[in-house]
């Protein structure tokens, strides 16, 4: 008998760089290119889907959506999740370093095995229907969960709802965490046309968790899950989060449910009073799963355990993480009105001789709703992210002078950060962000 060939770790490494270099030469990349890459219809994914047998169907799932705090809250969860010993599939976007970030079990990304395994089981198809790469990657990480067998999977919407890729699962429960402006050129430059598009996760007898009330876009909630029959939570009608003290890894919070104080020391590893909205979604969402049939009841050991180590169980960064100290650098993936608004709230709350912003955007961006909640007192140091939808550093200079921000550009991030880096004292703070890719660049 023949003996199986096993490939070596070299192999395998040389087979998923060419793997991803296929897949960023052939299929739209959002991240990359912008709006070329969106596809308005789930008509592809449905027949990757239907090649696949339905992998998305195979395990239970929550789905994740909103403007901001989407990934918080979808790490939360699986950390919560994860404590209770279940094995988890957590599917986000976009990436910071490597592509499998996307796709991960209890914090362990997928393997470059599986990754050059499903792109050549699928190329045909592929070759095909000329997907995009995110209608591709949601499949795969759907195709992956059902292989190894995981308990649960939480699954981060990409963009929108109703047309994302993602929303050909059937979940137990969707989260919708809140609406703000972003990407209005394809979902609708009003709140009320945003959260239709956010509303479309909203399922058939499938309660559904609102994160944040706004007056404007509850009833489109309501509107839709009444047509649904589907219960509808909002989490500020019954829990709040308050910090208490914070350190450079851990957040400590007071939890309140319908006003009682219920928690006063939930500590949890992330950094920030902005986080206490997630933190209270987090908590009705679970309060809902822990009614649903059939399901193990995650516990206050669980949340607090789950919480406790949410960045080792899962693999969670890019989000207010602390580079360094002496001087203190921050990088923070908040790229929209919403995002900015609440961590620039944070960021003013921080004690610091100066601030030095290293600041990068993409050419799609609306800067007039994002550069005037930018802190006119900082030093700036303009960059752009190494990707092609990166805004030129001069052309943000210059729209950044406009109001108020002002500083030099340099000819990439890590040269803009070296800068303000020679440029610190010991007691001074550096921001690093404006874009998730602008923050991959130094993490």
């Amino acid at each position: 008998m023949p003996t199986p060939f096993i490939p070596s770790s070299a192999d395998i490494e040389q087979s998923y760089q060419a793997t991803m270099d296929y897949l960023y030469e052939n299929l739209p990349v959002f991240q990359r290119i912008g709006t070329a890459a969106y596809k308005k219809d789930l008509t592809n994914t449905l027949i990757l889907a239907e090649h696949l047998g339905h992998p998305e169907l195979q395990y239970p799932t929550i789905h994740v959506g909103g403007t901001n705090g989407k990934g918080s809250v979808t790490h939360l969860l699986a950390a919560a999740l994860q404590a209770q010993g279940k094995k988890v599939g957590v599917y986000t976007s976009p990436h910071y370093k490597d592509f499998r970030e996307r796709i991960k079990i209890n914090g362990e990304f997928v393997t470059k095995l599986f990754v050059t395994d499903f792109v050549a089981r699928t190329k045909a198809t592929t070759l095909q229907i000329q997907p995009s790469f995110f209608e591709l990657s949601s499949m795969m990480a759907f195709d992956y969960f059902r292989q190894e067998k995981v308990d649960i999977a939480v699954i981060e919407v990409g963009l929108g709802g109703r047309l994302d890729s993602t929303n050909v699962v059937k979940p137990i429960m969707s989260v919708i965490t809140n609406i703000s402006f972003d990407h209005t050129d394809l979902l609708g430059d009003t709140l009320e046309e945003i959260a239709f598009e956010k509303a479309g996760i909203i399922k058939p007898q499938t309660p559904v968790v609102i994160g944040e009330f706004n007056a404007k876009t509850n009833p489109i909630f309501i509107k839709k899950a009444i047509e649904s029959d589907a219960n509808i939570f909002f989490a500020e009608e019954n829990f709040s989060a308050q910090v208490v003290s914070s350190s450079i890894s851990h957040t400590i919070f007071e939890i309140y449910k319908n006003g009682i104080l219920t928690q006063n020391s939930l500590s949890i590893n992330v950094n920030g009073d902005y986080q206490k909205k997630n933190v209270a979604t987090v908590l009705q969402a679970i309060a809902v799963y822990n009614t649903l049939d059939g399901i193990k009841v995650i516990t206050e050991n669980d949340i607090k355990n789950g919480f406790r180590d949410l960045k080792k169980m899962t693999t969670f960064m890019g989000r207010w993480q602390i580079l360094s100290s002496q001087p203190t650098i921050i990088a923070d993936s908040a790229h929209n009105e919403g995002g900015l608004r609440l961590t620039m709230r944070q960021l003013a709350s921080i004690p610091y001789r100066e601030l030095h912003f290293v600041l990068g955007m993409v050419n799609d961006k609306d800067l007039t709703n994002i550069l005037p909640l930018l802190p006119t007192t900082a030093k700036y140091y303009f960059a752009k992210a190494n990707i092609p939808r990166g805004l030129s550093a001069e052309i943000l200079q210059q729209k950044a002078a406009q109001f108020g921000l002002m500083g030099e550009s340099y000819e990439s991030v890590v040269a803009a950060l070296l800068a303000a880096q020679n440029n610190a004292h010991k007691n001074d703070v550096i921001y690093v962000g404006g874009s998730c890719f602008v923050v991959a660049e130094v993490i």
